[in-house]
């Protein structure tokens, strides 16, 4: 697992390895900060103290806390593909309900318990967040080019719409369940499941 965000997320990529760590630290530093004080409070000087480097450290990486941020949420879906990756390798190909399980699941996983990931998952929570970035269309593309091969489909416009939608519906859904409970209701991520078999079986099966 690299854990790195995409170099177009940062000023600088780092090419050594002491580099590269430096970056991780500034990361989890920042999605630490998140948990504990919030976007509005969150600074690089504070991300850079609890990092413990030189506030010149983070701004060779970042323009600003925003694109720290920006770099966050992308660390989030590559290693949210990670972990989908690894719970599809025990799947059957034809078994496209239990895929979209793991898919709910590892989410559910990462909302409950990675750092900042409450706040900022995939970039959609960011307050500051361009409307135009579209992060679930990220999250969407992601998922199709992972789960088509998995599950022996052509990847076409069609294919990919039935999964943004899946996307956006799931999102909108599982927001409602953290609302409604700090750990997530369980009747209404029990009911996304649902919506998500129905309207995915018109496709997949």
């Amino acid at each position: 697992m690299t854990g790195m965000p995409h170099p177009t997320s940062l000023r600088r990529t780092p090419v050594q390895q002491r580099s590269a760590e430096r970056l991780s630290r500034i990361l989890d530093a920042c999605a630490d900060l998140l948990d504990e004080v919030g976007y509005e409070q969150l600074s690089t000087r504070a991300v850079a103290g609890a990092a413990d480097v030189p506030i010149g450290s983070v701004y060779r990486f970042f323009t600003n806390k925003r694109a720290l941020v920006d770099a966050l949420a992308q660390r989030n879906l590559e290693r949210y593909a990670e972990r989908v990756t690894g719970r599809l390798g025990a799947i059957p190909a034809d078994d496209w309900r239990a895929a979209m399980d793991a898919i709910l699941d590892e989410y559910l996983a990462m909302k409950r318990t990675a750092p900042g990931f409450s706040l900022v998952d995939f970039g959609t929570q960011i307050p500051v967040g361009d409307p135009d970035s579209a992060p679930n269309l990220r999250v969407a593309d992601t998922l199709t080019d992972l789960l088509a091969p998995h599950l022996g489909r052509a990847v076409d416009d069609a294919l990919r719409r039935t999964f943004l939608v899946a996307v956006e519906s799931a999102d909108a859904l599982v927001r409602l369940a953290f609302r409604l409970d700090p750990a997530g209701d369980e009747q209404i991520i029990a009911e996304t499941r649902e919506l998500l078999r129905a309207y995915l079986a018109r496709t997949l099966d």
